[in-house]
């Protein structure tokens, strides 16, 4: 009897969990669909193209999430209060209708749904999974911080306009504006980088987890430090190229960069010298030979 009663139990929470799981699928695949299609297409808006990460970053999430699953399965069952909270501001943002809560509502129900099934540690093995989703999400975060990139703005336009004064191109500089063979380039807020920079981040989180380096805080810092670096390097040495296609006319080559699949083709390539150097770093760090204790200290 006690037998068959355990079974039913096991029964019902496993329906439990598949009617959540349909139940969510019915209420984002849409929402996830349409991030992905104006990812892919560029149809979405320029603020939500910032988080076209999301397309190596969600199913990298999802594989996490379901290695996890046997650990998960250990974990005892512990009911978080917190959760309740979640739910209805999640259930809110869905209901709202306007596009950032409905987005940012995604993450929150997950979060929740850790935090009802397995508490506080149900929460911490999935919290990288969780952080993946969040930092995927479209928000308005690249609309808010624009107006704040003017000096960034104004440094890649100088130096660009340096560099190809070394090259014997007449540029003059005034203010994010380049003036180049008759023709003015414009180093516009969404031109300074930051999308390269929110991927650089991104990319360089997944690849810290992926190796185990992620709970060292000296590769992790110095990674992501250098990681930034060529990040807007990399950023000034495009906005350089771009200023000298539009400067000779050469439009062709200025568009397939700007807005065609060079630019993509760009990003990656920056992107793939994350390995190498995490794999340097990595080196480094577990070579560094640790500093001997004073014979003194050794004697106490």
């Amino acid at each position: 009897m006690e037998l068959q009663q355990q079974i039913k139990n096991r029964n019902t929470i496993q329906l439990l969990n598949w009617g959540i799981l349909v139940t969510l699928l019915l209420l984002y695949a849409p929402i996830l669909l349409h991030w992905v299609d104006g990812w892919l297409h560029k149809s979405i808006s320029i603020e939500h193209e910032y988080f076209s990460h999301g397309m190596i970053g969600l199913p990298y999430a999802g594989y996490l999430s379901w290695t996890n699953r046997k650990q998960w399965q250990r974990l005892p069952n512990i009911n978080h209060p917190l959760s309740i909270g979640l739910f209805i501001i999640g259930v809110i943002f869905y209901l709202s209708g306007v596009a950032e809560w409905v987005n940012l509502s995604l993450p929150i129900i997950l979060t929740g749904l850790c935090l009802w099934f397995k508490g506080i540690p149900g929460l911490k093995l999935q919290g990288f999974s969780l952080l993946l989703v969040f930092l995927a999400t479209p928000t308005a975060l690249p609309y808010l911080i624009a107006p704040y990139t003017f000096p960034l703005q104004s440094f890649i336009a100088g130096t660009a306009a340096f560099i190809l004064n070394q090259f014997g191109m007449k540029v003059i500089v005034d203010g994010i504006n380049l003036y180049v063979g008759g023709r003015i380039v414009e180093v516009a807020p969404y031109c300074a980088g930051l999308k390269m920079l929110f991927t650089t981040v991104y990319v360089g989180l997944m690849l810290l987890y992926w190796t185990d380096a992620l709970s060292s805080r000296r590769i992790t810092m110095s990674f992501l430090s250098i990681a930034i670096v060529i990040s807007i390097t990399a950023n000034i040495v495009r906005n350089t190229l771009l200023t000298f296609f539009h400067g000779t006319g050469n439009e062709g080559a200025f568009v397939w960069l700007h807005e065609g699949w060079g630019g993509d083709l760009y990003s990656g390539c920056m992107l793939l010298l994350l390995i190498p150097l995490l794999n340097y770093l990595n080196d480094y760090f577990s070579e560094t030979p640790v500093m001997p204790l004073p014979e003194e200290i050794k004697d106490v």
